[in-house]
């Protein structure tokens, strides 16, 4: 196959990369290195890199026009600060619509995208969340940008598949409570937790459902999700022993902020009935591989669209 991947040395973009040039596909990746690292992916004979914006619509035309994929990964997003409305809007939407207008244009004969659980809001109706729930992303730029580029790729008329997401980690993870606890322990700083609940899963687990995607198994959307939740301080104590960090030193337990939610569990009950049984990673062998990741790479900086995290 040719595969053509945005945000491709991102940590989702690029765990799929290697998993297709594994398999001998061809592929092209693009990514603007907001978040994105080069080290990322190593050279192949079968990987071209290209460092620009997606929403460079002309080089964007010509790439996907002469390349002719099969399949277009859409994985970049911008996400690194909650205010930066004119970020969010030309990477999430501008850069987004010029993907699937390409698509469309060219094409090509499926998409992959990939969508925040925020796009149900802070007070999910359905717990678990399902399919059917309505979309209301009003809570934040990101969840706002990237359920628009959604509602885009439904009008096309392009054959998609969206995975809607639980909260995805392990190395070359940038974004969320991983990098935080990691630097603030690395520097001796005390960390937080809320009581907050979420889904973690590991990001090879998912890069293997999105091949089966890009080889056309499923339409429409799916919510990639163990549906089980964990404790955020489940989740710090698997940092603090994957890390061995000595006196295992206690997080201090904070109440949830204002533009933050108790628990966000999606239903993934359409995705087994169609990708077929996930093997999910155990959460304390993901922790584990993302310190590692940070011992080796170090943090790109504590990315969170949550504002009350960043303080």
């Amino acid at each position: 196959m040719k595969v053509f991947v945005t945000g491709g040395l991102g940590q989702i973009g690029s765990h799929v990369v290697e998993m297709l040039l594994e398999r001998g596909d061809h592929v092209i990746a693009v990514d603007n290195l907001a978040t994105g690292r080069r080290e990322h992916l190593a050279e192949h004979p079968n990987l071209t890199v290209v460092i620009d914006s997606i929403a460079n619509k002309p080089l964007m035309d010509k790439l996907i026009g002469d390349f002719k994929p099969d399949a277009i990964v859409h994985t970049a997003a911008s996400y690194k600060d909650p205010d930066d409305w004119y970020n969010d809007t030309l990477t999430n939407c501008v850069g987004g619509s010029n993907m699937v207008d390409a698509a469309k244009k060219f094409g090509v004969k499926r998409f992959v995208y990939f969508q925040t659980a925020l796009c149900y809001g802070l007070k999910p109706m359905q717990q678990p969340i399902r399919l059917d729930h309505p979309r209301s992303p009003g809570s934040s730029s990101y969840a706002i940008t990237k359920t628009t580029n959604e509602y885009y790729l439904e009008l096309s008329g392009v054959d998609f598949v969206t995975f809607r997401l639980a909260n995805v980690v392990g190395p070359r993870n940038v974004a969320g409570p991983l990098p935080i606890f990691y630097q603030r322990l690395k520097d001796g700083k005390q960390c937080f937790v809320t009581q907050a609940r979420r889904d973690f899963v590991f990001v090879k687990d998912l890069a293997r459902v999105v091949l089966k995607a890009c080889d056309g198994v499923g339409h429409g959307a799916y919510h990639f999700s163990s549906g089980q939740d964990v404790a955020i301080q489940e989740l710090y104590d698997a940092v603090v022993n994957a890390l061995d960090v000595p006196g295992k030193p206690k997080a201090e337990v904070k109440e949830l902020g204002p533009d933050d939610v108790f628990s966000i569990l999606l239903d993934p009950t359409r995705t087994f009935e169609d990708f077929g049984k996930v093997e999910f990673t155990p959460l304390q062998e993901t922790v584990s591989a993302a310190m590692a990741y940070y011992q080796q790479h170090g943090t790109l900086g504590e990315y969170t669209h949550l504002r009350q995290e960043r303080k």
